[in-house]
């Protein structure tokens, strides 16, 4: 299934991302929250679109990255269907 990001709310210090599919249905959210030294990511999807919520999700916290200051944490907490997800683990073996 394709899914894409369609922006909800954006201001300086946070975003609001909802997670659609192809006919337009919201599967999803991704909400980005700035601090000076952190940056927080929260973001749910619906069952099914696991591999397609980390190949959207990923690089663009990475873009994310690049227009931050090194020195500052990113905090990620991502599910979906409820169970948490790690963006950095890939799925060989399960």
């Amino acid at each position: 299934m394709q899914i894409y990001l369609s922006p909800e709310m954006i201001k300086n210090d946070y975003q609001l991302l909802n997670i659609v599919d192809q006919n337009n249905k919201p599967v999803g959210f991704l909400t980005f929250l700035f601090d000076e030294k952190k940056l927080y990511v929260f973001g749910q999807a619906e069952n099914g679109v696991t591999e397609d919520f980390k190949d959207l999700v990923k690089p663009y916290i990475q873009g994310m990255k690049k227009s931050l200051p090194e020195e500052i944490d990113i905090l990620c907490y991502l599910t979906v269907g409820g169970e948490k997800i790690d963006l950095n683990q890939n799925n060989e073996g399960k």
